[in-house]
């Protein structure tokens, strides 16, 4: 029988059930040990190891001895059976090994700038610009392997949901969205430019004008802003999604069983053995969000909660409070559970924390056996602060945190300290994803730079009660249909149910000072399709690469992608952003207002 040219197996194929076969196979050197006169070979595919023996004395070890590890060789040979001793219960191909007839090198590799092997961490500078080796080592592998499955499940549950696939444009019209635009020159336009699109909000929302009713696709977005751990600067993928005639509950039960399916799918990913919250989703107002938790991206895990205990402080004896909330401010307090064997340096480190974060500090009051401590308690008295912890619903040995001040100071500075006093504490349960929406946004917001009502979220959302709320209520007081879903403390998207009418669009519009010429010229293919009978619709757009992230368990978006940036917005391995020629320019019709080399451009 004529054996294939390179294998005819993988490297992760091969079991006790071969064993006498004649094969062959190639892969990676992973690693080389010379023990009793032989030489080990792991050798390695996409698919797996397996080990290959070579005697130290023989011609086939003179031509691999000097080979470095990640070269790439065919190996033709026997299928053996281990010996019981030597069994590896940890490898697919653990029951044997390879006793090959012959060698060829297909590649040699030079002296590794990224070992392969173990799992050194290295530098990040090092690891982007030799990206392709850092990807074969098995963590980086395997999480974009299950980025593809994961990609996969979503796309099948869409369709199952009774969704359809369509591809909206990659170069489009500049727009106003929360993030700056990737801008690209037009060579046939001289002076004008395309964008590339945060997202596809408009088209979508046109298809739905189109008549299509249920869109979807796994949607490349372009933004330039700053990375962060949950935020790749340059470009993301979502699962962008958009419905026709639908409320708020619609979506919800279309986009719920396809998270949870997935999550489901992968929970025990790698062995992790992890829960998903049942359906339905847990649905948190947006202000009981920011009261109990400090934030609009809960962790549910957290069992702690944040109180608001302003009103204990109005004339007491703790001058400092009492001022603050008789100014119009407020206090809010944060459990510390059994914390009564901590010493006074854990409460410490925590104020000092939260002046590393930019605030004035975090107060706190320490408990043992029902009684309190600390400068607070001190002045606020042993009754104040026992009102204070039943209604709190504490323990006689839990602590407080206080955080005090303007009211979205405030909540700020509790969410953060009830996320770092669990995780000091060690009280958030790894081993769950918990999933909740947070609905009912305001519309607007005040805005105290610009002295003005301006948009809160998304400008395109329905307001709850339509035109009649837009007219008759303090825009303060007007909710939106708008809706974020967030996991284990991580927003994986905002949706909302649209204003497909021009009428509550352009009050709505005035409301936040623009103007309906303004309308008809920032947003114009949006607005002049719903002139022409545009359907109810909502939609969201869960971001796949957090999704990931999270079922991968990595604390950093840039584990789970293949080709990542830096946080400075370049592509190591491939030198990008690069000067490009002169030529190009003039063809561009574009001069550069600075000289090439110049280094990064300063923001304004």
């Amino acid at each position: 029988m004529t054996l294939h040219a390179y294998r005819t197996h993988t490297c992760g194929q091969l079991r006790a059930t071969d064993v006498g076969q004649e094969v062959r196979l190639s892969g990676w050197i992973h690693r080389t040990r010379e023990h009793a006169n032989v030489l080990f070979i792991d050798l390695r595919d996409h698919y797996g190891v397996t080990q290959v023996i070579v005697e130290t004395g023989s011609e086939l070890f003179k031509l691999v001895d000097p080979l470095g590890p990640e070269s790439v060789i065919t190996v033709t040979g026997t299928v053996s059976a281990r010996a019981p001793e030597t069994l590896n219960d940890k490898l697919p191909t653990g029951e044997i090994e390879i006793f090959p007839t012959a060698i060829a090198v297909q590649s040699s590799a030079e002296s590794l700038p990224l070992p392969v092997f173990g799992d050194i961490d290295y530098p990040e500078e090092v690891r982007l610009k030799n990206r392709y080796l850092d990807l074969r080592r098995e963590r980086i592998h395997k999480n974009i392997l299950l980025r593809s499955n994961v990609i996969a499940s979503l796309r099948r549950r869409m369709i199952e949901q009774g969704f359809t696939e369509f591809q909206t444009p990659i170069l489009t019209a500049s727009s106003p969205e929360g993030a700056r635009d990737y801008l690209v020159p037009s060579r046939v336009h001289p002076g004008k430019f395309y964008a590339l699109p945060q997202a596809p909000q408009m088209f979508k929302q046109l298809l739905m004008v189109a008549g299509f009713d249920k869109y979807f696709q796994i949607a490349p977005c372009f933004r330039d802003e700053d990375a962060r751990a949950d935020r790749s600067p340059g470009e993301f993928y979502q699962l962008d999604f958009e419905m026709s005639y639908v409320t708020q509950d619609d979506v919800f039960a279309a986009i719920e069983p396809v998270l949870h399916g997935v999550f489901e799918e992968f929970a025990d990913w790698e062995g992790k053995g992890r829960s998903v919250s049942p359906l339905p989703f847990k649905r948190i107002p947006y202000r009981e969000s920011m009261l109990k938790y400090g934030s609009d991206k809960p962790d549910l895990r957290n069992p702690l909660l944040v109180t608001d205990v302003s009103d204990f402080f109005k004339g007491s004896g703790f001058g400092r409070f009492a001022s603050i909330v008789e100014g119009g401010d407020v206090v809010r307090a944060v459990p510390a559970p059994n914390t009564h064997e901590k010493s006074r340096k854990f409460f410490d480190d925590m104020n000092s924390w939260a002046q590393s974060e930019g605030f004035p500090g975090l107060g706190y009051a320490t408990q043992k056996d029902g009684v309190f401590g600390g400068p607070i308690a001190n002045n606020h008295g042993q009754d104040g602060m026992k009102a204070i912890a039943e209604a709190m619903g504490l323990g006689p040995n839990d602590g407080i945190f206080f955080a005090a001040g303007k009211e979205s100071q405030a909540a700020k500075l509790a969410g953060l300290a009830r996320t770092r006093a669990a995780e000091q504490l060690e009280l958030i349960d790894k081993s769950r994803f918990e999933f909740c929406w947070i609905v009912d946004f305001p519309m607007f917001e005040y805005d105290e730079e610009a002295k003005k009502v301006d948009f809160s979220h998304n400008p395109f959302s329905m307001p709850q009660g339509e035109l009649e709320a837009l007219e008759s209520k303090d825009p303060l007081d007007i909710l939106a249909w708008q809706y974020d879903i967030v996991c284990n403390g991580v927003e994986l998207s905002s949706g909302a149910i649209r204003n497909h009418r021009p009428d509550i669009m352009y009050k709505a519009f005035e409301i936040a000072g623009y103007s309906q010429a303004e309308v008809d010229t920032n947003f114009a293919g949006m607005i002049n399709a719903f002139k022409f009978g545009a359907p109810p619709h909502g939609g969201s757009a869960p971001g796949v690469d957090r999704i990931v992230m999270l079922l991968a368990d990595e604390p950093n978006i840039r584990e789970v992608i293949l080709f990542p940036m830096n946080q400075k917005a370049e592509d190591l391995m491939m030198n990008a952003p690069s000067e490009v020629s002169a030529k190009q320019l003039k063809e561009l019709h574009i001069r550069l207002a600075v000289a090439p080399g110049a280094g990064p451009a300063k923001a304004e």
